[in-house]
């Protein structure tokens, strides 16, 4: 049966609650997988959309999350009249003037995705355990996106260097069969500050690995940053190696230019062709106040799009949320301002 396509739908939206599933869904036979109910997804707003018969019950429903303050929804799974579900979903992600729409691969065939106007998501490098193996997008504008591969973190610290070699793959500098563990802790050990990467230290330890990639850091403070956590003892010595760090830039000649760099300038920069590795607080998107870097590698109609090496398994997340990410650009904005530190940092990446 093929999927309609660009049809008015009548739709139900109602939030989800596992306790208290919708009398309405009686006519779905109870097909509700066991993953629904084995995670907590309250902190990515989950929903049903649901699609009624003439009678009131529901004939088609789909689970959808989404990460905070980003232009996405996902379909965690359609039940039901699987074609009418994710109709409905389409015409609600729409309404919402969202970029995108993901499915995660648990139950969609390829069949029913390309049906629908989804295309697959090349799948990640390394595979996630709590994750689905495949994953589709179908995105709301005209036009194509060039993906990079999606490479999850293995540890908590390696963020900068994971995305640092993420965009390198991007480029073709760099093959995705070398995105490994290895590969990892190596750079981030020439960049890290103990244990994070800060952006003068990323920048630098860019430009040692790949001396023809231009390097710029966008750092709007003379001061060290990401320390303030640390006992007094614990920053000095850190303050000391970002020091160090300036002196490395200097030398190599990777300029530091002390202003923020903000999402239209991000814009351009992707437009040209370059890359941004940009320093983000987690606040917005998973609710915790954390410092954490993200690649931007492009740009569609009202968002930015981000590759994030790090997921929550435990909220429901997978590799589907944090690849191709849409953040429209004052989400962006406002997730790149560090409310403790009043810092912004960014490394950008220009043409090999």
């Amino acid at each position: 049966m093929p999927f309609p396509q660009e049809t008015t739908v009548r739709s139900v939206v109602v939030p989800f609650t596992p306790d208290a599933p919708p009398a309405a869904r009686a006519k779905l036979g109870g097909a509700v997988p066991e993953r629904w109910h084995t995670v907590d997804r309250s902190a990515h707003a989950p929903h049903l959309v649901g699609v009624p018969g003439d009678d009131g019950e529901w004939t088609a429903a789909a689970l959808v999350s989404a990460r905070p303050h980003t232009s996405y929804l996902k379909i965690v799974d359609a039940v039901g009249d699987v074609p009418a579900a994710v109709e409905a979903v389409l015409a609600h992600a729409r309404r919402e003037g969202l970029a995108q729409v993901k499915w995660e691969g648990w139950t969609a065939t390829p069949e029913q995705a390309a049906a629908a106007g989804f295309t697959p998501l090349r799948p990640p490098v390394t595979r996630e355990p709590a994750g689905p193996e495949t994953g589709y997008v179908r995105w709301l504008h005209d036009g194509t996106v060039a993906e990079p591969p999606y490479y999850g973190q293995t540890t908590h610290f390696t963020c900068g260097a994971v995305t640092a070699l993420v965009a390198q793959a991007h480029a073709g500098v760099l093959e995705p069969a070398a995105l490994d563990r290895r590969a990892e802790l190596t750079l981030w050990r020439d960049a890290t500050n103990f244990p994070v990467c800060e952006p003068v230290g990323l920048g630098v330890a860019v430009r040692r690995a790949w001396p023809a990639c231009p390097v710029e850091v966008r750092l709007d403070t003379d001061g060290p940053v990401l320390v303030d956590h640390h006992p007094r003892s614990e920053q000095e010595w850190r303050a000391d190696l970002q020091r160090m760090s300036r002196e490395d830039a200097a030398r190599t000649g990777v300029p530091v230019d002390p202003r923020a760099l903000t999402a239209g300038e991000i814009r351009e920069a992707v437009g040209r062709g370059e890359r941004v590795l940009l320093l983000v607080s987690l606040a917005r998107m998973q609710g915790f106040d954390v410092p954490h870097w993200v690649l931007c590698h492009g740009a569609v109609p009202g968002a930015l799009l981000i590759e994030d090496p790090w997921t929550g398994a435990e909220r429901g997340e997978s590799w589907v949320d944090a690849h191709l990410l849409p953040v429209a650009d004052a989400e962006l904005d406002a997730m790149s301002a560090f409310s403790a530190d009043g810092f912004h940092g960014a490394v950008i990446l220009g043409r090999p």
